[in-house]
């Protein structure tokens, strides 16, 4: 094992045996996405009751593999100092109110000024590595023009940890949102699966079969207002724009969104003249077990100014 190296045991059940052996790992391996998986087992890193295995393809049996993750790459993003609001930090993990217009991730277009550009140089070298690359452990993600909680892991134990609860779907996740309507019932279940859109690569879309991944949206009203609710809803699942379609599949899409709403003259009227350009969601509530100490932890983010007076211009 080369410096840097370390190896993880992934035990494949009964029940998993005879799948393709890169989804039988990914499924005991959370940490590892299936592509990162693949690239391993192509690459001699992978050894199982059998011996070396190279073929992502091949059946996996019952028994415990030996994963070996080589050292995390250097990040090529740089680090920035950019003011964060942090809400918990302790050695392992951190939790940041995120701002509405924050990239998480450089990408194109947005190649600085993301949260991992500030987390570089807050953490100072305290980074998870799991992904394979040396980046601050971002377990999950809210979107640019979502404001509110987000998780981060700053070691691979804890992102290891997280990632389990993420994947059990045991994490609390609640956000307010500010509907065009009034959803009738007040309360209730989307329990829709979501994919790309076949006609737009930019959007998702709720698909039929086995070709989107399951997403589960708990709504209620929690307060009533002109032509539009405040909405609490709480994510079972956390998929790609999960909240955007779900409410909008209801006939209630997110004001001010560019990419899903088709909102009312009226309340247009209201959006333009505050400047509100961006979907109303906040992720306004964040709970999970701290994956190292396993102390329950519980977080709540105030909505935010701009949210807040859209709601004051649309009271009853």
């Amino acid at each position: 094992m080369t410096r840097g190296e370390s190896t993880i045991t992934a035990t494949i059940a009964a029940d998993a045996a005879g799948w393709r052996l890169d989804r039988a790992l990914a499924a005991a391996v959370p940490t590892l996405s299936r592509e990162r998986l693949k690239a391993l087992i192509a690459s001699g890193r992978v050894t199982g009751p059998q011996g070396l295995v190279r073929d992502p393809a091949a059946k996996a049996v019952e028994g415990a593999y030996a994963v070996d993750v080589p050292p995390p790459e250097p990040a090529h993003n740089e680090a920035q100092d950019i003011p964060l609001a942090i809400v918990f930090e302790d050695d392992h993990l951190l939790v940041v109110d995120k701002p509405a217009g924050m990239v998480v991730h450089p990408a194109a277009g947005n190649a600085d000024g993301t949260l991992v550009n500030a987390l570089l140089h807050h953490c100072a070298g305290r980074l998870s590595g799991i992904g394979g690359v040396a980046r601050p452990g971002i377990v999950h993600r809210i979107d640019k023009d979502t404001s509110g909680l987000l998780v981060v892991a700053k070691t691979d134990r804890a992102h290891e940890g997280l990632a389990a609860q993420f994947a059990r779907h045991s994490i609390d996740r609640r956000y307010a949102a500010i509907v065009a309507g009034r959803p009738v019932p007040a309360a209730g279940t989307v329990d829709a699966p979501l994919a790309r859109s076949a006609a737009n690569r930019q959007k998702m879309a709720i698909v039929k079969g086995d070709r989107g991944k399951r997403a589960v949206t708990h709504y209620r009203t929690i307060r009533p207002l002109r032509d539009a609710a405040l909405v609490e809803c709480r994510l079972e699942t956390g998929r790609t724009h999960q909240v955007r379609v779900h409410m909008t599949s209801l006939g209630h899409p997110l004001l001010g969104d560019p990419v899903y709403g088709r909102i009312r003259p009226g309340i247009r009227d209201v959006l333009k003249e505050l400047g509100f350009h961006r979907q109303a969601l906040h992720a306004a509530e964040l709970g999970f077990g701290h994956p190292v100490t396993g102390a329950a932890l519980s977080f709540k983010s105030d909505i935010p100014s701009d949210m807040q007076e859209l709601l004051s211009a649309l009271a009853l």
